[in-house]
């Protein structure tokens, strides 16, 4: 839709009020005369001033033959010559000869004068002239005034309306109705205006949704989180209690009831830290502490930390990696990220199984893949596999002492690292995690 300038748009209704009289005064004057020349107007007014001297004259010599029937018509003659009209009164006002009666409240000019002799009022005289510009004058008045009524609809139509439904939208907005249409104007600020608003709208609107959604979370997260903490010390608080009324009597149920509170504040521990990791991630400084880090090495400190939980499932892990993988990074984080993922392969991977690690540096970046030989993940967990505290299927539950925050904190270190990190399945069978970041921290 084409627009126009407000400067342009006043510009042209100024031009229009003043166009819209001259052509009223034109048309009324081309009516009148039958020609559209003004350059007659001074011969005109000549010939006017004659016809109207000499029918003076000829009205000042009959005074004593107004009344005569026969001087009365031939002054009526020549008063169609001259296209006038006269009017011819007593001293005391009384019609004497009125040569068009009809002609009483006329637009045309009047000349008026009285006539005198020795000094005594002999009777007044009122001459109608055949042209007057009233006719165009009035006419020029019309259009100005249909001009400026144009003129304010126009302005309402193209200003002021598109406005008052800005002012309207805006507040059905502040109600909470975010399906409302921006109005549509041909005046180009105030399409800049609606856009700019537009684009507000959409941002709040997003910006609402967002706060929407966080809000969802933190309730599933706070959920999730009381759950996770409520299963382990409801089973804590059993064994201690049985410890504490003897239900453990023997040192075999003794020991096993330690063992089993072990394992319950380990898992509890792991998932407070787990908690806390996921935590900071939110509030890392924009700028990490990095350093040249080498990849494969931080990588083999890894799968060190996971190898006694690997030989007691009797798992193999097979390392494919390169040399050297130098790349600017915290050296932490990483080892923290690569541990998670090679915890959630150990975790899922059924005793004998085999974990294959791979890492290389193709061109400007560093590759890494992390296969299991375990179930691997369904559709829906594909879907979720990154979303933290998510319980995917019995085989992939948190019945395994995982957490649901593993993946979750990997994928945060790896984008804040400036790279990605994707969950598949292998064509043969089992989980695939694969990633890259770059050699240099964005």
């Amino acid at each position: 839709m084409r627009t126009l300038r407000i400067r342009t748009f006043t510009l042209l209704c100024f031009f229009f009020i003043l166009l819209l009289p001259w052509i009223f005064f034109l048309g009324a004057h081309f009516m009148e005369t039958n020609t559209l020349r003004f350059t007659q107007s001074q011969t005109q007014n000549k010939n006017l001033q004659r016809d109207l001297t000499g029918m003076l004259r000829l009205i000042e010599a009959g005074t004593e033959e107004w009344a005569d029937p026969n001087w009365q018509n031939e002054l009526y003659k020549q008063l169609r010559k001259t296209k006038m009209d006269v009017v011819l009164q007593s001293a005391s006002n009384l019609d004497i000869y009125r040569s068009n009666p009809e002609r009483r409240g006329s637009l045309s000019s009047t000349e008026r004068f009285s006539v005198i002799e020795d000094g005594e009022l002999i009777g007044r005289v009122t001459l109608f002239l055949p042209k007057s510009n009233s006719v165009q004058m009035i006419s020029a008045l019309a259009g100005l005034l249909i001009a400026f009524f144009v003129a304010v609809v126009e302005m309402r139509r193209f200003v002021l309306k598109p406005l008052e439904n800005m002012s309207a939208t805006a507040r059905q907005i502040a109600a909470g109705d975010w399906e409302v249409r921006m109005p549509l104007s041909r005046i180009t600020e105030i399409a800049e205006v609606r856009d700019g608003f537009e684009v507000m709208v959409k941002g709040l609107q997003q910006s609402f949704q967002k706060q929407a959604e966080l809000e969802e979370e933190r309730r599933f997260v706070i959920a999730a989180v009381a759950h996770d903490l409520r299963t382990p010390l409801f089973a804590l608080r059993g064994y201690l209690d049985g410890l504490e009324q003897g239900i453990a009597q023997s040192p075999e149920k003794i020991a096993k009831y330690v063992a089993v509170c072990k394992e319950k504040s380990a898992q509890l521990d792991r998932l407070v830290e787990d908690l806390f990791t996921f935590t900071k991630m939110e509030y890392l400084e924009k700028e990490l502490n990095s350093k040249p880090v080498d990849f494969t090495r931080t990588l083999g400190q890894s799968m060190d930390s996971l190898s006694p939980l690997a030989r007691q499932k009797n798992i193999s892990i097979t390392n494919h990696t390169a040399e050297k993988c130098i790349m600017s990074g915290d050296a932490h984080l990483l080892e923290r990220a690569m541990s998670n993922l090679l915890d959630n392969a150990v975790r899922h991977t059924p005793a004998g199984g085999e974990i294959v690690v791979k890492c290389q540096q193709d061109g400007n970046k560093v590759k890494f893949m992390i296969r299991d030989s375990g179930p691997g993940f369904s559709m829906e967990e594909l879907a979720h596999a990154f979303e933290p505290l998510y319980r995917g299927e019995v085989s992939r539950s948190r019945s395994t002492g995982g957490s649901g925050l593993g993946l979750a904190i990997s994928l945060r270190i790896v984008r804040r690292h400036g790279g990605e990190l994707t969950a598949g399945n292998h064509p043969e069978g089992g989980a695939l995690l694969t990633g890259w970041m770059p050699i240099t921290v964005p």
